[in-house]
């Protein structure tokens, strides 16, 4: 249990989410849940792409879901989230979420 005070939301699979894992929160002190890509992309060093997570969610009326870069990610192999922490507002329902590598060429 996360909050005493938790709030109900909807997660609606779209199709070419079928066959996901939903998210999840990776260890017990775990502060966000993990969410894992509907597509396999490379993205090419410098480059961008807005990753479909294959899922639409009703966040509630005066929430937002917030999505930041995993540190491994982003040491590892340079990915990151261009405006960390993205902010995705509750009028907003199934948006891909923006990655970029960071990493030099070469």
């Amino acid at each position: 249990m996360h909050s005493p005070n938790e709030v109900p939301v909807m997660v609606k699979v779209l199709p070419h989410g079928q066959g996901l894992d939903l998210p999840v929160y990776a260890t017990e002190g775990a502060a966000g849940m993990d969410v894992v890509s509907a597509e396999d992309v490379t993205i090419p060093s410098g480059g961008r792409h807005a990753v479909a997570t294959g899922l639409s969610v009703a966040i509630p009326v005066g929430f937002e879901i917030q999505v930041r870069p995993r540190s491994g990610l982003a040491l590892k192999h340079g990915i990151s989230v261009p405006n960390a922490p993205g902010t995705v507002d509750s009028d907003i329902h199934d948006t891909p979420l923006s990655w970029v590598n960071t990493a030099n060429a070469g």
